[in-house]
């Protein structure tokens, strides 16, 4: 999850997509990505955004527009992966409660509890993408069931 939908969270979404495929346990995911504003529903990935994972050989869905998570998505998910503390404080307007603890930062999963910086505003793509390939990996390999 990340503020519009557009950035951060499309690029993780099909950078985790790709590694489960690749590690062929797919059928075992169910991985989509979210805002946790309304600004840019129904925009597709950022331009900047597409043009880093297509450096990377990453696929993804050209039709993937942004969406806003719902109080439903609490029940749908193992976890929500939110990408920098605004999102968290954010989220906690639509999911006020975690009582299962699936509500994380990105980068908790390194062993570092920062925030993945915001591409939008730093204007370095290729910075996100290695810190969500980072924190992909060490979630992925931190799993007991893959």
């Amino acid at each position: 999850m990340c503020h519009g939908n557009i950035c951060r969270s499309p690029m993780a979404e099909f950078i985790l997509k790709a590694m489960v495929r690749a590690r062929g346990v797919e059928d075992r995911y169910l991985i989509e990505s979210a805002a946790v504003s309304d600004e840019e529903i129904g925009n597709g990935i950022y331009p900047p955004a597409r043009r880093c994972l297509n450096q990377h050989g990453v696929r993804f869905d050209t039709h993937k527009t942004a969406r806003r998570i719902t109080p439903a998505d609490y029940g749908r998910f193992d976890r929500i992966i939110c990408m920098d503390r605004s999102n968290l404080r954010w989220l906690e307007h639509i999911i006020p409660d975690d009582p299962e603890n699936k509500i994380h930062l990105m980068m908790s999963y390194t062993g570092h509890a920062r925030d993945v910086a915001d591409p939008w505003y730093t204007g370095d793509f290729e910075q996100t993408f290695q810190d969500i390939l980072e924190a992909c990996t060490c979630m992925l390999d931190c799993r007991t069931d893959n």
